[in-house]
């Protein structure tokens, strides 16, 4: 299916995410903060990115900017999942690149729909080879 860079420092949530990730056959890379995860990018660039914004060392936002600046970052999907509630956190978010936005704790299966809906938008935007 595709390839999805989770970027998230609690363990217990990776746990979560990679199941249901690999549950629904996508491929999934993992990275505790935000250097992990741009050096992971820089290997090969996901179809997606789930995005954790409160982290050691660089924020969600911050890893967004430059995951989008990378050659073939503006061609991600990102879809950040936050406990930040604040209409000021989510407007900071889409002006870093983040396409789409959702608070923690989540439901499992809006996660899965909003992370596929967002992925078809992405294939549909690439050129075609």
């Amino acid at each position: 299916m595709a390839c999805v860079l989770v970027v998230e420092d609690d363990v217990d949530l990776q746990f979560v995410i990679d199941l249901l990730l690999k549950r629904a056959g996508h491929e999934v890379t993992m990275a505790g903060h935000g250097r992990a995860a741009l050096e992971a990018a820089a290997r090969r660039m996901p179809d997606a990115v789930v995005l954790d914004w409160m982290m050691p060392g660089m924020s969600g936002p911050e890893v967004c900017r430059r995951l989008r600046a990378m050659p073939g970052g503006d061609r991600v999907g990102v879809l950040m999942l936050t406990v930040r509630v604040e209409p000021d956190d989510r407007e900071e978010a889409l002006r870093a690149g983040v396409d789409d936005y959702m608070v923690k704790p989540f439901e499992h299966e809006e996660f899965m729909r909003r992370l596929g809906e967002m992925l078809e938008h992405v294939a549909r935007a690439r050129p075609r080879a």
